[in-house]
Formats: structure tokens, C-alpha cells, sequence
């Protein structure tokens, strides 16, 4: 009777065991299923994706505005001066050379620690290499327009730490450092903010870092000249 029960038992405790390893392994299999790409490669993908699509946007844009010009240029001089004028201005813009506004983000970095004078004398200074980085991402994420402590930043422009202090376009400029950046601020915002990112790079250095959305900025036009000695039009 004994040994009978005790069978009964082990056959019962054998099923339920294979029931519960059958169980588990179904979970285990729908999470991996469930987990697909990870968060941080979504959320990169989301804003290349979004980049992208402005890149489109702005190209058929280009087109339909070229079209209009010479449609305009073909229907007598006064039409084609306006839209030389109209074109050189945009280019002007391009290089800016001209103030410019609109919607984008402020990003602030600050020293770590109160007391320091510049980057060469603190280890958690804001760095050259550091607003580079910053510039570098806002590029990417398709910022029409940089200034720094409202110094215009344009593609030839100078960002370099000479001697105890940061020069941008030969202009000293101090920490806090305020970049201002027009553009999508959504894309903006999230190319600096995404996990592993340079903000969070940023951070890790010890260095203040704040960011906001705003829905006007102002950057005034690049105030040096623009020379050149060995360059010429092809």
C-alpha cells in the first residue's frame, strides 16, 4: 500500500516537473520574442529615421523653389533681379550671414566645481573637445543655425582652447557656455539626450549640463570676414 502511494507521488511530482520546465521555457522563449530591437538602437533608429525625412522634405522644397525661380527669371528682368535677390539671399543665409530665428534647443555647460577658472587648470572644466562634441551631434541631428554665448558658429569657424581660455572665431568666450541651436528641437533634443549620448557623456565628466526646448532663438549673423586666398570657384 506504502509503495504504491509512494509511486503515485513520484509520478505526480515527475509530471508537474515537466509541466513547470515546460512553462518556463515558453516564457523565457515569448520574452526574447517580445524584446526585439533594444530600446536605446529604437530610439537612435527614430531620429535618423526623422532626419532623414526632413532631408527629403527640404530637397523637394529645393526643387519646387528652383522651379518657381526660373519660372519667375523667364517672365521678364524685373521678375529675374527678384529672384537673383531672392536666391542670394538665401545663400547668404546658408553662410550665415544673416541673423537668423526660429524654433530649436539651449544646451548650458558649466564647470563641476565652483572655483574654476579654465579648462586647463580644472580636471571637470568644459573643454574645447567637449563643445565639439555637442556641435558635432546638433550637426547630425540637422541644425540650421549654432552660436555660442551668441557668437556665430558657420563652417569655418574656429572652436579651440588657447591658453587658460576657449576661443570661438578668435572671440574669448567664458563658461557658462550657452549653445543655441535652431531646428527641430524634438530631433534636436533627443540626439543629445539619447542613452549613451554626449549628454550623458557629459555628465559622467563631472560637468553641469542642462538642456532646454525652445520655441524661439535668436543668432545673429557671423560677424568676421570670410577670405579667401587659394580657393576658387570651379
Amino acid at each position: 500500500m506504502n509503495k504504491t502511494r509512494f509511486l503515485s507521488i513520484a509520478v505526480v511530482s515527475v509530471v508537474l516537473g515537466l509541466m513547470l520546465a515546460i512553462q518556463f521555457r515558453s516564457t523565457v522563449a515569448s520574452q526574447n520574442k517580445n524584446a526585439g530591437v533594444p530600446f536605446d538602437r529604437a530610439q537612435e533608429l527614430s531620429v535618423e529615421m526623422r532626419q532623414l525625412e526632413k532631408e527629403r522634405d527640404a530637397l523637394q522644397q529645393e526643387a519646387e523653389d528652383l522651379t518657381n525661380k526660373l519660372n519667375q527669371a523667364n517672365k521678364g528682368q524685373a521678375q529675374a533681379l527678384q529672384a537673383i535677390s531672392s536666391e542670394l539671399n538665401k545663400v547668404k543665409m546658408m553662410a550665415g550671414m544673416l541673423p537668423v530665428k526660429g524654433t530649436g534647443v539651449e544646451i548650458v555647460l558649466d564647470n563641476g566645481k565652483a572655483g574654476a577658472q579654465s579648462p586647463a587648470e580644472n580636471l571637470f572644466a568644459v573643454r574645447d573637445d567637449d563643445i565639439l562634441k555637442v556641435l558635432n551631434e546638433l550637426r547630425g541631428a540637422g541644425a540650421e543655425a549654432i552660436s555660442i554665448n551668441g557668437v556665430r558658429v558657420i563652417a569655418t569657424s574656429e572652436i579651440r582652447l588657447a591658453g587658460t581660455f576657449i576661443n570661438v572665431n578668435l572671440t574669448r568666450v567664458l563658461p557658462p557656455y550657452r549653445i543655441e541651436a535652431i531646428g527641430d528641437k524634438d530631433i534636436l533634443s533627443s540626439s543629445l539626450e539619447i542613452s549613451g549620448g554626449v549628454v550623458e557623456y557629459l555628465r559622467s565628466m563631472g560637468i553641469k549640463v542642462s538642456l532646454e526646448k525652445k520655441e524661439q532663438i535668436n543668432i545673429p549673423a557671423y560677424a568676421g570676414r570670410n577670405r579667401f586666398d587659394y580657393a576658387k570657384p570651379i
